[in-house]
């Protein structure tokens, strides 16, 4: 049998759970691997946190010769990052849940690992209790990925979800989310795309074999959706969803977060409330989908101590087997082709379509669909589905349009499509 000794850094939801889990779990853990999983020290400076074996100081865990595994569960950039290349040059093993550490210091700290030849883990970086980052490095080794994408964040999904159930607005539905612990009472990094645009950035990494900064992912949030477009979508046989795209091809990929219009009848148009969902394209595996509850302290420690059993069983080598620091050109977005849904406001009078088409026209922008809905104060609202374009060109007609008399308000544009 071996004894693995675990600080924990970091004793809220997430570390809580991880020690919870290790507790309830521990004999069932031991029968199946063989290992002896043992919290050794916690490190928390809140005063109501209480454990028998807490302290106040991480480096009474990064320093403790008898820990061999350091759970990273503070969250954030810094101090985290000071404590993870801490805990590894300290040669202890690493497992964390923080997807904005990996995505902005990915590099570092797997380079500084392999340099010291320990493990680091962060499965429940992306998709809390969904097993994504172990498929995609180890299952997958032998295809050639060539998409991934899904819904991967669960605050944001929680919201469109009861939008479109209950046609509910945005601000509403947002302060009911907050209420009911689903989101952060500041929840900017949520509705604005930050968290999907870091687990874009590791899902993309991983993936593509490939070093993806994540200042060159592109991403928008849901701040900007509204239940007119919600209504709209609905009526031809669409669901809005914030979603993380990462298309490779030969010498360039694509990633990407926004809003985006999916077909009712696509798997991930069925996906409601907290829950995520991803999907991975192989050249020959084909479509994979994985689904669950991406986050919360329960499935998140799952991740997390499953992490902690790998460090415990693998050599660093099968740790990282397919992470190089390579760099794959990411296409800015003025450069990516999509279809795409316009909301307007224009003046409810003879020739108006006339002149938005002339403007789409001379920047080869093509319609497929325009629909007129209500007029109030001879205004009418109308929704443009535009055929495939290159976002510079459909960019440089919005331009033009918002120049025209006739056209009161561009109220949104939204992606349509994966």
């Amino acid at each position: 049998m071996k004894k693995i000794n675990i600080g924990i850094l970091g004793y809220g939801t997430i570390g809580s759970s991880v020690d919870e889990l290790i507790r309830k779990n521990h004999d069932l853990i031991q029968k199946r691997t063989g290992l002896d999983l043992q919290v050794l020290k916690v490190c928390d400076n809140s005063t109501k946190v209480k454990h028998k074996f807490l302290t106040k100081d991480p480096f009474d865990v990064i320093q403790d010769d008898q820990i061999d595994v350091v759970v990273e569960a503070i969250g954030g950039e810094r101090p985290a990052l000071n404590f993870i290349l801490a805990a590894i040059k300290s040669g202890k093993n690493v497992v964390t849940s923080n997807k904005e550490v990996i995505a902005l210091h990915g590099d570092e700290i797997l380079e500084l690992a392999k340099e010291k030849g320990v493990s680091v883990k962060f499965e429940a970086a992306v998709g809390g209790g969904i097993p994504i980052i172990g498929p995609l490095s180890h299952d997958l080794l032998s295809n050639e990925i060539e998409e991934v994408y899904g819904i991967v964040n669960g605050t944001t999904n929680y919201i469109l979800s009861k939008m479109t159930k209950e046609e509910a607005e945005f601000s509403d539905v947002l302060k009911e989310a907050q209420k009911l612990g689903f989101a952060e009472s500041n929840p900017k990094k949520d509705i604005e795309g930050y968290d999907s645009s870091y687990k874009a950035a590791i899902l993309a990494s991983i993936a593509f074999n490939s070093s993806i900064d994540w200042k060159d992912v592109f991403f928008e949030g849901i701040d900007k959706i509204e239940q007119e477009d919600i209504v709209y979508a609905k009526e031809i046989g669409y669901v809005i969803k914030l979603l993380a795209i990462a298309k490779k091809s030969d010498t360039s990929c694509e990633v990407r977060v926004h809003p985006t219009l999916i077909a009712q009848d696509h798997p991930l148009a069925s996906v409601f409330g907290p829950m995520n969902a991803i999907y991975v394209k192989g050249n020959m595996v084909g479509e994979l989908m994985f689904y669950g509850q991406g986050a919360g302290g329960n499935p998140t420690a799952s991740a997390v101590v499953s992490d902690i059993i790998f460090c415990a069983n693998y050599k660093i080598q099968s740790t990282v087997a397919n992470y190089t620091s390579k760099k794959l050109r990411v296409k800015s977005i003025d450069e990516i082709e999509s279809r795409y849904y316009i909301r307007l406001k224009v003046a409810d009078k003879h020739g108006v379509l006339s002149e938005i088409s002339k403007v789409f026209a001379d920047h080869k922008v093509s319609i497929a669909t325009v629909l007129q809905k209500e007029t109030k104060d001879n205004i009418a609202t109308i929704v443009i589905i535009i055929h495939k374009v290159k976002e510079k060109n459909l960019m440089e007609a919005v331009l033009r349009l918002k120049k025209l008399p006739v056209v009161k308000k561009i109220c949104n544009i939204i992606r349509v499509g994966i």
